[in-house]
């Protein structure tokens, strides 16, 4: 079976702490840092990646 070259990741808002979104990136890359929406707060916020367990 071939490895796997992608390890799953949660995005995690800086703001309110909440998992918002989940997503793939590829082992080498740096950490995802991403202006995403928080549907709780309704605006973009910066999201931080999270290792997924």
């Amino acid at each position: 079976m071939a490895k796997d070259k992608r390890e799953h990741v949660m995005l995690v808002c800086s703001e309110t702490g909440d998992i918002n979104y989940y997503t793939s990136r590829s082992k080498t890359a740096t950490k995802l840092e991403l202006m995403k929406f928080n549907p709780r707060v309704r605006k973009h916020t910066l999201h931080k990646e999270k290792k997924r367990k």
